[in-house]
């Protein structure tokens, strides 16, 4: 869901560096070929994550969700020469696009794909995290969250997908577990003196977060 109007979207869209070639490819397929294409972070949000990823010029990158590969690959391209991005599935149906769509880009060397539970590969996965993203099923949120702060190094950033669920959040008789589940995290989050924390309405939401 889009918290502008759409018009206002269209211009900002228009006025944003446009999508790779690949990108655009992996947008324009998953909106024809794969079920939930909402799921995708599309143009604006993933040059949001590329700009965010750049300026934070990280080595080391988790992403938690990676469904058809566009944000890995938007988050790739801040990485510093040598660096490398770990993006963890567990739709094994999903795996043979996203290694095709890595395989096409001059970044996909950069990037591990792990087909697999997210709670049981995290805790197995080196310390030193400089940026984290979670855009995965919204119920287990506050534990990845909790897992990937423990291995986020002093500075790090971490990022949450989809906080403000179509404005559901707001909601305070709301009952389904995705809903709940999302605010918890967003209050959590905003009372842990671990983090600072800044929730933007871009998009369905992104809560951006720095380990103190």
């Amino acid at each position: 869901m889009e918290f502008i109007p759409p018009e206002i979207n269209a211009y900002a869209e228009a006025h944003t560096t446009a999508e790779p070639e690949l990108l655009n490819r992996i947008n324009r397929e998953t909106h024809l070929e794969v079920l939930y294409p909402r799921m995708l972070s599309g143009h604006l949000q993933g040059r949001l994550l590329a700009m965010l990823a750049r300026m934070i010029n990280p080595a080391y990158i988790v992403e938690v969700g990676t469904y058809t590969g566009y944000s890995a690959l938007c988050l790739a391209e801040g990485l510093r020469p040598g660096g490398k991005l770990i993006t963890i599935e567990k739709n094994p149906e999903l795996e043979k696009r996203v290694r095709s769509y890595l395989n096409a880009s001059t970044l996909g060397k950069m990037v591990e794909l792990r087909i697999g539970e997210a709670q049981e590969i995290i805790p197995t996965l080196p310390d030193g995290i400089d940026l984290a993203f979670i855009d995965a099923d919204k119920v287990s949120y506050l534990k990845y969250y909790e897992l990937l702060l423990d291995k986020l190094q002093p500075g790090g950033y971490l990022l949450a997908d989809n906080v403000l669920w179509s404005g559901k959040v707001t909601d305070e008789n709301a009952r389904d577990a995705d809903t709940v589940a999302l605010q918890k995290f967003n209050n959590f989050v905003q009372a842990d003196k671990r983090v600072e924390n800044v929730l933007l309405p871009v998009r369905d939401g992104l809560m951006m977060m720095r380990k103190r």
